[in-house]
Order: C-alpha cells, then sequence, then structure tokens
C-alpha cells in the first residue's frame, strides 16, 4: 500500500500482543532532550524519560556519540566468551559512585527484571536459603519468578500461576496500605510496619529458611513512597540480626533520579546486594547487581551469564552516561528543578480552586508522586457496602488523559490514585515550566470532568 495511506498504529495494534498495556496511540520517531516527536509530526513534552530511563533525555549527544564509537569496533564481545573492553571500563566508572565500597564485584544483563532475577539467585546461592521477604507495594518485574516478588498490582501475576514459590511480602510504611490519615506520624508507621516485619520472620518464613529482604528505597509502581532512614535502618538491624541479605531494589529510583546517584544513600544504609537498570545507559539495555566479592564468590562458575549480558555497545554509552553527570552537573539541575516542580504542586495543592484534592505530594530528586484525596480502599470500608456502592472513579488517569491532549505524556500508577513526574533529569527550567502549566491546566480540566 502506498506509504501515505499506511496507518502505523493500527499496524502495530493488529500485530502487537494485546499483554501490552500502552499510554497512547503515538508511533515515535524521533526524540531529543524532553521532546518526542512522532510519525505525525506530534511534538510531545515527555515527563515519563521512557518510565525513568532516559535520565539524560532522549538521545543525549554525548552518549550517542560513545554508542556510535562503539558500533563501529565491537558490538556484541560475549560475557562466557572473554571480557569486554567496555566493560572492564564501565566497572572502573561504576565503582566509585556505587553507595558503599564493599559493593565492589559486578554482574551485568539487560532488564530490571533480569537482574532482580541475578539478586535472587545470588541470595539464594549465598546463603543456603530459599525464600524472599518483598514489601507490600513492591514492584519488581513481569517474569515468571519477578511476578512473584511484585506486590503493586495483581495484573502482573494474575492468571499466569503458578510463579515462583517462596515469596513472602510484609508491610511497608506507606499510610494508604493502612488506611489511615496522610498525615499519620511516619515514625509510627515505621514501627509498625518493623513490626510487621518481624512477625513474618515469626509466623510465615523463618530465618533459616529466608535469604533477603528485597525493598525499593522508594517504592516505585506502587505509589513513588520513599522509604525513610529509620524503615532501611530497621531492616538493616533485622537482617543483621536473622542472617539475611538487605537487597535494594533501586531499578527505578537509581542513577540521579532521587537527588543522589542512589536513593540509599541518603539514609546510609549499606545493602548487601544492589540492583540496577534503567538509567544507567539512557535507553541502550544495560542492567546488573553490585555485592562484595565474598558473596559473589559463592556462585559456581557457569551459574550466571547470558547472551547478551553486559553488552559493548551498552557499556559505552554507560560509561557516557556516568561522565555526563559529572560534566554537566546533572545532580545539582536536579536539585533545582525539584524544588521548582514540589513548589508548584504544594502551591497548586493550596491556592486551586481543587486544591483540596490533592491529598499528598511526596518523593525524592525528581522522582515525584501526587496522591489525589479519592482512595477507595480504607480501613474502615463496609465489604457489603463496597458491593454495591459505586466507588469513586479515579482523577489520575483523567489527568493523564487531558495532558495527552496538550501534547504532553504523564503516567499513573499504583492501585491508588496517584500520578507519577519522572521527567529527564537535565530539564530546563523554562521546559518544567511549561509542563507545570499544562499539568495544572489538565488536573482542573479532570477534576471539573469528574464534577468536583
Amino acid at each position: 500500500m502506498p506509504a501515505a495511506d499506511f496507518d502505523a498504529a493500527a499496524f502495530g495494534e493488529t500485530h502487537i500482543t494485546k499483554g501490552i498495556g500502552r499510554l497512547s496511540k503515538h508511533v515515535f520517531e524521533d526524540g531529543k532532550g524532553s521532546w518526542i516527536t512522532t510519525d505525525k509530526g506530534v511534538k510531545l513534552l515527555d515527563m515519563t524519560a521512557g518510565i525513568g530511563v532516559c535520565n539524560l533525555g532522549h538521545c543525549h549527544p554525548k552518549v550517542t556519540a560513545a554508542a556510535a564509537k562503539q558500533c563501529g569496533k565491537i558490538t556484541h564481545a560475549q560475557v562466557n566468551i572473554g571480557f569486554s573492553a567496555p566493560q572492564i571500563e564501565l566497572i572502573k566508572n561504576l565503582l566509585p559512585i556505587l553507595p558503599h565500597p564493599s559493593l565492589d564485584t559486578l554482574f551485568f544483563w539487560n532488564s530490571g527484571a533480569e537482574a532482580v532475577e541475578a539478586a535472587v539467585k545470588l541470595a539464594r546461592a549465598a546463603t543456603k536459603k530459599q525464600n524472599i521477604i518483598v514489601m507490600q507495594g513492591s514492584y519488581h518485574g513481569r517474569t515468571a519468578a519477578t511476578a512473584a516478588l511484585t506486590r503493586s498490582k495483581t495484573i502482573y501475576g494474575e492468571g499466569h500461576g503458578p510463579l515462583m514459590p517462596g515469596v513472602f511480602a510484609t508491610s511497608f510504611p506507606f499510610y494508604a496500605h493502612f488506611g489511615l490519615p496522610v498525615d499519620t506520624d511516619v515514625e509510627e508507621l515505621v514501627r509498625q510496619s518493623l513490626h510487621q516485619v518481624r512477625l513474618t520472620l515469626q509466623q510465615q518464613t523463618a530465618p533459616s529458611d529466608t535469604a533477603a529482604i528485597l525493598i525499593e528505597p522508594v517504592i516505585g509502581e506502587g505509589g513513588y513512597v520513599p522509604a525513610p532512614a529509620s524503615f532501611l535502618h530497621g531492616l538493616r538491624q533485622i537482617c543483621d540480626e536473622n542472617n539475611l541479605l538487605l537487597i535494594c531494589d533501586e531499578v527505578q529510583s537509581g542513577f540521579g533520579r532521587t537527588g543522589t546517584m542512589f536513593a540509599v544513600e541518603e539514609s546510609g544504609v549499606r545493602p548487601d546486594v544492589l540492583i540496577f537498570a534503567k538509567g544507567i545507559a539512557n535507553g541502550f539495555p544495560l542492567s546488573g547487581i553490585a555485592s562484595t566479592n565474598e558473596l559473589m564468590s559463592r556462585q559456581k562458575p557457569g551459574s550466571m551469564g547470558g547472551t547478551y549480558a553486559g553488552n559493548a555497545v551498552a557499556c559505552a554509552a554507560a560509561s557516557a552516561v556516568i561522565q555526563a553527570f559529572k560534566d554537566e552537573h546533572v545532580l545539582d539541575n536536579v536539585a533545582k528543578r525539584s524544588e521548582q516542580l514540589v513548589s508548584f504542586l504544594h502551591s497548586l495543592q493550596k491556592e486551586s480552586r481543587y486544591g483540596h484534592l490533592i491529598e499528598d505530594v511526596r518523593g525524592r530528586g525528581l522522582m515525584i508522586g501526587v496522591q489525589f484525596a479519592n482512595t477507595p480502599t480504607t480501613a474502615d470500608s463496609d465489604n457489603a457496602a463496597a458491593a454495591t456502592v459505586k466507588k469513586p472513579e479515579q482523577i489520575a488517569p483523567k489527568v493523564v488523559a487531558e495532558c495527552l491532549k496538550r501534547d504532553m505524556l504523564l503516567l499513573s500508577t499504583s492501585v491508588f490514585d496517584v500520578l507519577r513526574f519522572i521527567p529527564a533529569l537535565n530539564i530546563s527550567e523554562d521546559e518544567l515550566a511549561q509542563a507545570c502549566g499544562i499539568f495544572k491546566e489538565s488536573f482542573e480540566a479532570a477534576a471539573k470532568e469528574l464534577g468536583h
């Protein structure tokens, strides 16, 4: 058929699995910085950064140049056959920025889910124990193993069981999980949650059977909720007391997203295993885990690997990312733009006609969540009534749709009524101001449509 008559989006809908949920029907053709252009010439302001992947914006010139140069040298240096020069270089660049000097040994893979699975394999091999404790609201992937570890929504495992066994969920100190008001004392939530972790080890999985506790230092898909430092310290203590490993999943919160290179840095807590992916290579598939040499040496040679593990082009791109963070003072921009965004959201909360609908503004750096006062799940809800009374329609999806009408990409998240801001970390002040303006218009239009 003539190219002018070809509908790429319709073709994609027909031939790509229906198992993929999709924000829009746009076909992305070009990306530069915080902007994406579609095959129809529509220019979109991207506040998703590819869900936290393009932390330096789309097609950062230094990253693009490094990848292109590596493509002209060697693209596939298979990890089970020999060492890769770009991988060795990346390790040299990565070690100084990891959150603790004990994390001195690495394994690279392709996706976040694969890295999570690598961490689970390591924990089981190193401890000779099988069970993993995860957090309520956590997201760790959609594979058969990682869907078992995920507790943000049931959709990721629904209808695909049996999933990986040996997974137990415990409380995370988030007011909405307890059905409590937004102003509930955080330290009381921490105390209750640590109590539940200890009960989990007494009632569900004995320490002698438990390999690790797995946590996102900032809950991502479950609502953009930072773990209080006291909670992370409490988990570290519990792990030390019971001979468990503490695994921090920084797939989304890593590489500057929260204002430090890794979110766990702010607490000063030492993870036994660190998981990273997404922002490390700014769009090239690369993930990995970092741990101690002593723990990593407990795995037998041949037990780890993968065809594309630590791909040479992706590793070259990752080294360029680390250099760009230094050269361009990216973390300084994160601090400034975070203040700009949070100040705007708090102002909207106080001054807008619909500001009362904004229940909470939270997060760190440029990983910011907005929760609306429209949560259908509460501790005092009546199950009998719930079956007959229509729940209030969520605001977040409506705001997302209104933003899309105004050519801006924004995402909702979690079972609660939450929006997440994930812009490029080098977004300019003017671009963020434009995004805030679009958000305000979209929020007010959505609130009006819903009859508020």
